[in-house]
């Protein structure tokens, strides 16, 4: 299974986002909000490519996907009757991995994406090892009975990086949550311009 493994913090700072979710990813940079804003200051000017090029690096940057991937998605969402951009975003904001993330089972995209590969998620009451799964409205995330008293899971639900949105239903008392409805494109917690992106795949 590929997966990206550069330095969290340092791809952080080069896209001047937060994609990894850790509060001191941007503790060294915290003035620098973006490529062009830091290009700025050294009198430097970035060509539209090099816009285009870094919106498409955050996303594939908060969701943990390799450039296959991102096209992969972005052919499906072109077929979308939404936006291409709008639907690329619903469509990797819905996988396994990403929601188990949302949930706070995992503190990062790639904790989460362990816990899917080693078979510790259940949706609907039913194993799925598959991060890249496509989560349906009223699909039921769980964590499996054993893993529930799992240190580390328990760490992350007791306090670290858990993110409130509202198309995500929590019962931490049955360690689950479900998708109760589509995402809309204003509640999705990623700084990213899709449109950007989209214009650097339709060349």
């Amino acid at each position: 299974m590929a997966t990206r493994r550069e330095p969290r913090f340092k791809l952080c700072r080069h896209l001047g986002v937060n994609v990894c979710g850790h509060p001191k990813a941007l503790k060294r940079s915290e003035k620098v909000k973006n490529a062009a804003a830091t290009a700025a200051r050294t009198g430097q000017k970035v060509s539209q490519y090099g816009l285009q090029l870094l919106e498409k690096q955050k996303i594939k940057a908060y969701y943990g996907i390799l450039e296959r991937q991102f096209a992969r998605y972005f052919s499906e969402a072109a077929k979308s009757e939404e936006m291409t951009g709008v639907a690329l975003l619903k469509a990797l904001e819905c996988r396994l991995d990403n929601l188990v993330y949302r949930t706070g089972f995992a503190r990062s995209i790639r904790q989460a994406r362990q816990l899917v590969t080693h078979g510790h998620i259940l949706v609907n009451g039913q194993k799925v090892d598959i991060p890249s799964y496509g989560v349906k409205v009223n699909d039921v995330i769980s964590l499996k009975e054993k893993t529930r008293t799992n240190p580390l899971v328990e760490a992350n639900l007791g306090g670290l990086v858990s993110f409130k949105v509202p198309y995500l239903e929590k019962d931490k008392e049955h360690f689950s949550a479900k998708l109760i409805r589509e995402p809309m494109r204003e509640e999705l917690p990623i700084d990213v311009t899709e449109i950007l992106a989209v214009e650097l795949y339709s060349k």
